[in-house]
């Protein structure tokens, strides 16, 4: 497609990438507002069923690391669709699934193969000009992230009419479309094959990390913006399931339109980037993770301050993680995919442990204690910045003795 107004891709392919990845992402977001729906489906408790979105989130940390890497070496107009078509299929598995222990390995392998927004990221950035390079992510990834936040809607209300089963299947029709409009749209960009290559490259993944300490930094922040944002979306359909809300799985997902703001935070972090504010940008966002779990904590018995404390959170972590990505896509042009192996594999992996630790937190101190952790990872997020300001302005100080 040609270029359109210096973007280095046109308009309509860019959109067509920011509703792949949406769709995409929106399967590892499917099932947090059902979680007390599947719990009472599959005769289990609080705990097994939030470890549903721990699973999901390893599989797709595991994805990361061993798939995404090959975009960097396949041919990827022939890749992205046939990892689509094999999403479709596990997500048919999800939904006839019969226990949940099944149930739980299903997931992990609906998020392995869900790795494909991760593949249009950097293949999109890799069309994109240096001067829009951050404007073309962020628009790509406000796809990706109202994908995240619409999932939840979607899947609350669909539920209420077919049930979560019924939302599985949704969920694998949409890949089944994505296979044929990719097909239609996606530019050829031929690579070298990967049949003796697959090993180093897999390799060269940790050399990266080594190497680049700019990429350490951000897969730092990247982990424990995941981690504050998974403590929240791990529990809250429980708390919105019991007194004083007893809201049913519909109203549950509607919350998810709460986060709205996220999407503009992503376009707002990407022009701040292009500009040159990155580090600004960086230093707000981390502040907002604490404030927003600051707001949620009186939100367990006052709707207000639980959606003004869900907004906050959701505007700083988008921030933020533009943020990072217009850092780590600025470092090598030919490793693109395998930056983002490091990057989102480390994200991920954050977001698994903050979901782990919140059905703890959850089910050993209630709402408090969630909010505490939270809190924790966001101020975890501070400090690093805080380390990486002072050590910013050392530099010249050394430099000009």
């Amino acid at each position: 497609m040609p270029d359109e107004a210096g973007l280095g891709l046109s308009r309509s392919l860019v959109l067509v990438f920011a509703l792949a990845c949406g769709l995409t992402v929106a399967n590892l977001y499917y099932l947090q507002p059902l979680l007390p729906l599947i719990a009472r489906e599959l005769h289990t408790g609080a705990g097994p069923a939030g470890l549903l979105i721990t699973s999901t989130q390893v599989g797709y940390g595991v994805g990361i690391v061993t798939l995404v890497p090959l975009g960097d070496i396949l041919e990827r107009r022939a890749f992205i669709p046939t990892l689509l078509g094999c999403c479709g299929l596990v997500l048919v598995g999800a939904a006839l699934a019969p226990r949940i222990g099944v149930l739980l390995a299903i997931v992990a392998a609906v998020g392995f193969t869900s790795v494909v927004a991760q593949v249009l990221v950097p293949f999109a950035a890799d069309l994109a000009t240096d001067e829009r390079r951050g404007q073309v992510v962020g628009t790509v990834m406000s796809g990706l992230l109202l994908g995240i936040l619409l999932a939840r809607t979607v899947s609350g209300l669909l539920a209420e009419v077919i049930g979560w089963r019924g939302v599985e299947l949704f969920a694998a029709g949409s890949m089944v479309a994505l296979v044929i409009v990719l097909r239609a749209t996606l530019p050829f960009a031929s690579r070298p094959s990967a049949h003796q290559r697959y090993r180093a490259l897999v390799a060269s993944v940790w050399r990266i990390f080594m190497e680049e300490p700019v990429l350490r930094l951000r897969s730092a922040y990247g982990a424990l913006l995941f981690a504050a944002f998974s403590v929240l979306w791990t529990t809250i359909a429980f708390l919105l399931s019991r007194p004083p809300y007893d809201y049913p799985s519909w109203a549950i997902g509607l919350f998810g339109l709460v986060g709205m703001s996220g999407a503009t935070a992503s376009s707002l972090s990407g022009r701040l980037a292009d500009r040159g504010h990155g580090q600004m940008v960086t230093g707000v966002t981390s502040g907002l993770l604490v404030l927003g779990f600051l707001a949620l904590y009186p939100g367990a018995h006052d709707l207000a301050w639980l959606v003004a404390g869900m907004a906050i959170l959701d505007f700083g972590c988008f921030g933020l993680h533009i943020a990072n990505q217009h850092e780590i896509y600025r470092l090598r042009s030919e490793a693109r995919s395998r930056i983002t192996a490091v990057y989102i594999g480390t994200y991920f992996l954050g977001g698994a442990l903050g979901s782990a630790l919140a059905t703890i937190a959850w089910t050993e101190h209630g709402w408090g204690g969630v909010c505490v952790l939270g809190a924790a990872f966001g101020m975890l997020a501070v400090l690093l910045w805080l380390f990486d300001t002072a050590r910013g302005a050392r530099r010249p100080a050394q430099a000009a003795r």
